[in-house]
């Protein structure tokens, strides 16, 4: 029987300040694969510079469940590389969504993705849709309050997750600890009441952001000023540099003015937040 699935996968953004690989919320950027069985395998991406071969993330993941010979891969993705936008999770997401629908399988693809990527925040985000709290083997979902935007403020350099994870200690401060759980319960309580005045309050970070900022001073520069831009708050998005501006849907309109002014060689989008996670459909 002819096999051909199209999967469609939102973007991540991990941490959302304090939440250092526990939380993380999907983005309306999607990553689509079309997987077609035509006997012989093939990789086209519109992605700059990506494998198109077995190397290709999408079929790694892929074949980390089945093989992938005699399958055509096609990707289109909104989501750009590098950015801290979860594009290395979506394209894990998108290859174990389309073996396990294709043979099959019900696989437990949270923790699939989990091994892949090495970190459970981005692909649970890009699997379930809405907002993560990752624990040790699962995710809990949850959908926010209404009126919560968001506007994606992405640079033109890029950072490498291994040097911004490498600029990280294996050990911090207790008092720093303390701060970053007290604050990602205030975040997470905001989100549930709609309660944006305890969001900005809840997305101060000690832990991972500070000790990064020598790789993106001009991230942190903005994300200070957050307020004064007219968000709500801001997070630097996973490893960074984009920045996520937090946003009342009613000053959304003017924080994009602001940011196009202040930054005007990044690429400033109005993204919402996603509730729909990884979908799957068969074409005849």
């Amino acid at each position: 029987m002819h096999r051909r699935r199209m999967i469609r996968v939102p973007a991540s953004s991990a941490n959302l300040g304090p939440g250092y690989d526990s939380l993380a919320a999907a983005l309306a950027l999607h990553l689509e694969l079309e997987v077609e069985e035509t006997g012989e395998l093939t990789v086209e991406s519109d992605l700059p510079g990506v494998p198109l071969d077995r190397a290709n993330l999408i079929v790694r993941a892929f074949e980390s469940l089945g093989p992938a010979d005699g399958f055509s891969f096609r990707v289109r993705s909104q989501i750009p590389l590098e950015a801290g936008l979860g594009s290395s999770a979506a394209a894990i997401v998108a290859g174990l969504v389309a073996a396990d629908h294709i043979f099959e399988l019900d696989a437990d693809l949270l923790a699939a993705a989990t091994a892949l990527e090495g970190h459970p925040d981005n692909v649970a985000a890009s699997l379930h849709g809405g907002f993560v709290i990752c624990h040790d083997g699962g995710a809990e979902r949850f959908d926010p309050g209404p009126g919560l935007e968001t506007v994606v403020a992405i640079p033109p350099e890029r950072v490498a997750t291994f040097s911004a994870r490498a600029a990280l200690p294996s050990e911090v401060p207790m008092a720093d600890a303390v701060h970053n759980t007290a604050h990602a319960a205030m975040l997470v309580l905001g989100l549930s009441r709609g309660d944006l005045d305890l969001v900005a309050l809840g997305l101060s970070d000690r832990l991972h952001q500070p000790r990064r900022a020598h790789l993106y001073p001009r991230s942190m520069e903005l994300l200070g000023r957050a307020g004064e831009l007219g968000a709500v708050g801001a997070s630097i998005s996973g490893a960074g540099p984009a920045v996520l501006f937090w946003s009342h849907s009613e000053g959304t309109g003017r924080l994009v003015s602001q940011l196009a002014e202040e930054v005007p060689d990044w690429e400033v989008r109005r993204v919402s937040f996603e509730p729909e996670g990884a979908t799957v459909r068969a074409i005849a």
